[in-house]
């Protein structure tokens, strides 16, 4: 599968998410509505976008097109912005005022996120780069989402390098303490070729 196709599988597991998070109970009814375990699902599928996308697709980017460090740079940063709202997703419990307020706020940011890539960066992508070299990037990204974070880790400087190094360490340390607290085992499925 080449890299767009990937992400965009990705993209519409997430938008999937958001649609039916858009209409979660808030208050006493969010406990008991199973929205924990559906948010757990999103931090980590939205924890592991980022984090591959940080360290494989933004650098093609960034070489690639000739204002890709703008387009990169604004991405990013939507996604920190991002991280920071997952952390408090990830820090919060369903009832909680801040919880739903960064819920919200989340779904907003993401789909204009997502809008952005998609409309934006990926039409300009596809015509500097060859089909080959998108494959050969769709075939990283499948392998890197395997080990990638599970959790969102704001402070993180979001650099190619760091997500190589200190972000692989991170994910060592998010999947034992995924096992340990037990989080759910089986993260969301990867995207399926079509």
């Amino acid at each position: 599968m080449d890299a767009l196709s990937f992400l965009r599988a990705d993209h519409e597991s997430v938008l999937g998410m958001f649609e039916v998070l858009d209409g979660a109970p808030k208050g006493t009814g969010s406990t008991q509505s199973g929205l924990d375990t559906m948010v757990t699902n999103l931090v980590i599928a939205e924890s592991q976008h980022e984090a591959i996308e940080e360290q494989l697709f933004w650098p093609l980017v960034r070489k690639a097109l000739d204002n890709g460090d703008e387009l990169a740079d604004q991405a990013i940063a939507q996604e920190q912005e991002g991280k920071k709202l997952l952390q408090r997703l990830e820090d919060g419990n369903p009832g909680e005022a801040d919880y739903h307020e960064a819920l919200t706020e989340f779904i907003k940011a993401g789909r204009e996120h997502i809008a952005f890539e998609q409309n934006q960066v990926w039409p300009l992508l596809r015509s500097a780069v060859g089909q080959a070299e998108l494959e050969q990037l769709g075939q990283k990204l499948a392998t890197a989402k395997k080990i990638a974070p599970t959790r969102p880790h704001p402070d993180t400087p979001p650099s190619a390098l760091v997500q190589q190094t200190m972000g692989t360490a991170a994910a060592v340390v998010d999947h034992a303490r995924d096992v340990v607290t037990g989080r759910p085992s089986k993260n969301p499925p990867d995207p399926q070729s079509h």
